[in-house]
């Protein structure tokens, strides 16, 4: 790691600089520059409090001014900043996250100390900033938002104005009054909601406020844009939430909404906020995605040998911990070699403590620690710990991983127990994969306990572990908090509940795939024989769909076989022959920037998802219930631009063709409810 580190008082003449990577950080005078080759944004000093001036799209030429003059960063009517202070850092890249910069600003401020942490990375033109306070406040940082049928009529331009009230991360206010946003809004608790993303479009006018965690602008005029990315969690389950996420008045955006409130300040310890990100693109809605995952892919890095997976996890079959044992996980193991699966995930059952979920005994999460071996293996079911299982998994070329609670009691006061825990399995046994459940993080204090948990189990296992954070109940990460940790189990179906069926799944994942890389989503595929009699005659019952057709679900996430693979019958067995063919491109697959292409599923729309990377990629084509056999399939494919589709598995066969001018390509599957994985490139 490389540090640079400079003490600079405001109206002091001050020029230093620093650049790696194709990163940049220079304060000259009273103007703070920091960018990459793509963006660029400028800030006035302001003894440290910083003012944005503007912000450059340096691929399209285009250079946003800030009309105001207000700091970036409001929790106080006093702008009286002192102490300003700038460091710099260049990150190295670790196996975690890629390489950055870092210009970290402190200042003080009505007593309180502020630390604001802007990161770059080299390949995305985004620019984003983490907060941290110390200190004491006398401001009050939570008011919700009023409804705007109380105020008066406008009348004058000073019935225009309203007083700042909450807390504002970050914000930025730009001429013209032609701005058409979108707000999109994020929904986790997916044991009771199934519809997870919910768009918003409309144009810019008076102040109004809006929920979501991202906040896409777009100029009309230049037709150029700009987003906010609000990293936190959705805004349902978000700490001291005032209400919204944005306030939009004509060109002036802002973030609202910290997380925090003055009672979780500490005069010793740094307390982060939430987070968020400034972006900008060409006006398009290929490169404002685009923007937006290069930037998401910096955070945690994907790899092959860690985080790719076609995982199997027996919990789905509703046996709950009545059948986990040496023996049973030892054929269940067996099983998934057949299957050609790459994980085996034992869930709860297998420690000696008794959860609430236990189908044979009453258990409990309060006071696990009482219990000194409440995650150790349990001696009766594994008398000889999980050696047996681990060694026969290496045999067969199957990870062994397992389901972890943590102690939630006191806002995870016992978070070093967990993490040693956890420490201790790995080392023990080398499980590097733990699926994180029942989470619940009511308070500041609660998520920072988490965090540490988190962050010393990575520190002590070189990064190796990974974590799955079960976005099924509670209040927990949702899609844009916590991303660095591992990948998302985002819902639990059953067919004995008759609340699993495909086209849902797979809308769920399309949705998502849009804002969220996929790759980063654990999606689950059932077994379709059971249960059959309790569906009727549903059209979108599973047994109406191939067991290949379920696993080709999702290919574009990381697959979750949620199943016993003993409950089988021996038809399903073939399916190695579609999942062998997938983890050959598995990875590559998951390097483009995944997004949704033709319709949304509907159960009897033609859909899928492609993957993009630069002239070459991936199509992954859905045929449901749909009576046309040949149709014309919006993809992003440039228009006029030749290339050709080989295909790796499923139906259909190669071709060639050429996009029109909105990308659509003549797609073709014979038979209803069938698909096709392409790769593709384009011919030169």
């Amino acid at each position: 790691m490389k540090y640079i580190s400079f003490l600079i008082f405001f109206n002091v003449l001050v020029s230093v600089s620093i650049a790696q990577s194709g990163c940049y950080s220079n304060l000259k005078n009273d103007t703070l520059v920091i960018g990459n080759r793509l963006i660029e944004r400028k800030f006035l000093w302001n003894n440290g409090n910083l003012i944005t001036f503007s912000v450059t799209d340096k691929v399209n030429k285009n250079v946003w001014i800030n009309v105001d003059h207000r700091p970036d960063l409001f929790i106080s009517d006093r702008d009286n900043a002192t102490s300003g202070k700038w460091d710099i850092r260049y990150v190295e890249e670790n196996p975690i996250h890629t390489a950055y910069l870092a210009s970290e600003v402190t200042f003080s401020l009505d007593g309180t100390d502020i630390k604001r942490i802007y990161k770059v990375y080299e390949n995305s033109p985004v620019v984003s900033c983490e907060t941290y306070l110390k200190g004491t406040t006398s401001n009050v940082w939570l008011v919700e938002n009023g409804n705007k049928a109380d105020l008066k009529n406008i009348e004058s331009t000073k019935d225009f104005t309203q007083k700042e009230l909450n807390p504002i991360l970050d914000r930025i206010s730009l001429a013209g009054k032609h701005w058409k946003i979108r707000t999109v809004r994020f929904f986790d608790v997916t044991d009771r909601n199934n519809n997870l993303v919910a768009e918003y479009n409309t144009l810019s006018y008076r102040k109004n406020s809006y929920k979501g965690n991202l906040f896409i602008a777009r100029n009309e005029e230049n037709e150029r844009g700009l987003f906010f990315l609000k990293e936190a969690p959705c805004p349902d389950v978000q700490l001291a939430y005032p209400g919204s996420d944005f306030v939009s008045e004509f060109g002036d955006f802002a973030v609202v909404g910290m997380g925090v409130v003055p009672d979780d300040l500490n005069k010793d310890q740094w307390v982060k906020t939430y987070s968020c990100a400034l972006g900008v693109y060409d006006g398009s809605d290929l490169d404002q995605l685009t923007a937006l995952r290069m930037y998401q892919k910096n955070i945690r890095k994907i790899l092959s040998d860690r985080d790719e997976m076609v995982m199997m996890n027996t919990w789905g079959d509703r046996s709950q911990d009545s059948k986990v044992n040496e023996l049973f996980c030892l054929d269940e193991v067996e099983k998934a070699g057949k299957l050609g699966i790459s994980h085996f995930q034992i869930d709860d059952g297998w420690q000696t403590g008794k959860s609430p979920n236990s189908a044979v005994a009453n258990g409990s999460f309060k006071n696990i620690w009482n219990n000194p071996d409440y995650w150790t293996p349990d001696k009766t079911k594994y008398p000889r710990g999980l050696h047996p299982i681990v060694e026969k998994g290496k045999e067969l070329g199957v990870e062994i991983c397992l389901w972890f609670n943590p102690s939630i009691q006191d806002d995870y006061a016992d978070w070093q127990k967990d993490a040693q825990a956890i420490i201790s399995l790995y080392k023990e046994y080398g499980i590097r994969t733990f699926k994180i459940d029942g989470l619940s993080i009511p308070s500041k204090r609660a998520e920072t306990n988490l965090r540490k948990l988190f962050d010393k189990v990575l520190l002590e296992t070189k990064d190796q572990v990974i974590f799955n954070l079960d976005a099924t109940a509670g209040r927990r990460s949702g899609y844009h908090f916590f991303n660095e940790y591992g990948n998302i189990f985002l819902e639990n179906r059953y067919t004995d509940w008759q609340n699993y069926y495909p086209y849902w799944t797979l809308r769920n994942l399309w949705q998502l795939s849009r804002y969220v890389p996929a790759e980063k989503i654990q999606v689950e595929f059932l077994n379709k024989w059971r249960n059959t009699a309790k569906y009727g005659s549903d059209v979108f019952a599973p047994d109406n769909y191939s067991f290949e057709y379920l696993f080709a679900i999702t290919m574009a996430g990381q697959p979750l076989a949620w199943f016993e693979g003993s409950g089988l019958p021996a038809q399903a067995s073939g399916i190695v022959n579609y999942i062998e063919p997938y983890r050959k491109i598995q990875h590559d697959f998951h390097c483009g920037v995944i997004l949704p292409i033709g319709d949304e599923p509907s159960g009897k729309s033609w859909t899928g998802f492609q993957s993009i990377s630069g002239d070459k990629g991936y199509l992954l084509i859905f045929r449901e219930n749909n009576p046309a056999g040949k149709i014309m399939l919006k993809t992003w494919l440039p228009e006029g631009v030749a290339a050709r589709f080989s295909l790796i598995t499923g139906s259909g066969s190669d071709f060639d063709c050429t996009p029109d001018h909105n990308g659509y390509i003549e797609a073709e599957l014979t038979d209803i409810n069938s698909f096709a994985l392409y790769r593709y490139e384009t011919i030169k």
